[in-house]
This record gives structure tokens, C-alpha cells and sequence, in this order.
């Protein structure tokens, strides 16, 4: 997983105020990175739920090894 994504994640959310009341950039960026590890594949998006403040959506691309396409999944995570 490259660690652009990551970077540009933190400073959207800095830009956008995401410490105020939800859960911040780098709570996200963190379990971005342990979802992304987990199936292998590389993060997508990794945004605060707009509904739950201790929560984060995380959007991951999953290559395939059997030769079908990639396949994309969200997963909802505590913000670290």
C-alpha cells in the first residue's frame, strides 16, 4: 500500500475541518492502513461515517488471483 493516499487523506481532512466533532483525518488514516493490510489489497477511501463521529467508512481495491477483476470493499470501522 503506498502512503500517498494516506498523505492526501490527512490534508483533505485538515482542510475540511475534520477534527471538528467527527473523527479526524488521522483517526481515519490509521484504520485505513489496518483495513488495507488485512485483505491486501490498496485503499481507495477512507472518509468519517456521516452518522456516527467514532466511526470510519474505509473503501479498499482487492485484486483478484484468478484471473475475475478487482473487487472494491467498504468496510465500517472504529476511527483509531
Amino acid at each position: 500500500m503506498s502512503l500517498k493516499p494516506l498523505y492526501i487523506l490527512v490534508l483533505t481532512g485538515m482542510l475540511l475541518g475534520g477534527n471538528s466533532g467527527t473523527a479526524g483525518a488521522a483517526s481515519c488514516a490509521n484504520a485505513a492502513r489496518q483495513v488495507a493490510a488485512s485483505p491486501g489489497g490498496d485503499l481507495l477511501s477512507a472518509l468519517p461515517a456521516p452518522d456516527d463521529p467514532n466511526m470510519c467508512l474505509v473503501t479498499v481495491i482487492v485484486p483478484a488471483s484468478d484471473g475475475t477483476p478487482p473487487r472494491k470493499i467498504t468496510r465500517r470501522v472504529p476511527a483509531s
